[in-house]
């Protein structure tokens, strides 16, 4: 991450990327993939429910630390 540059907020949220490492749900969190300037980073996640290695999310909240809160991404694809 570049210094001073802050990716929180409105900037993650609706963000689609892959899980790199589950997400176990009920507060332990995993890790995602999420595509940032041309490339990728690596983001902590947490979701409601266990949301296994590989899974295509979205971003439905941030906060500050990179931390992202996200959804299964075919969940949204279907409204």
């Amino acid at each position: 991450m570049v210094a001073g540059v802050s990716f929180v907020g409105d900037q993650l949220i609706g963000q689609v990327g892959q899980v790199t490492m589950r997400i176990a749900g009920a507060g332990r969190p995993g890790e995602v993939q999420l595509p940032i300037r041309g490339g990728s980073e690596s983001f902590i996640a947490y979701g409601d429910e266990p949301i296994e290695q590989g899974t295509q999310v979205m971003v439905v909240s941030a906060r500050p630390g990179r931390v992202v809160q996200v959804t299964v991404f075919s969940d949204w694809a279907s409204i």
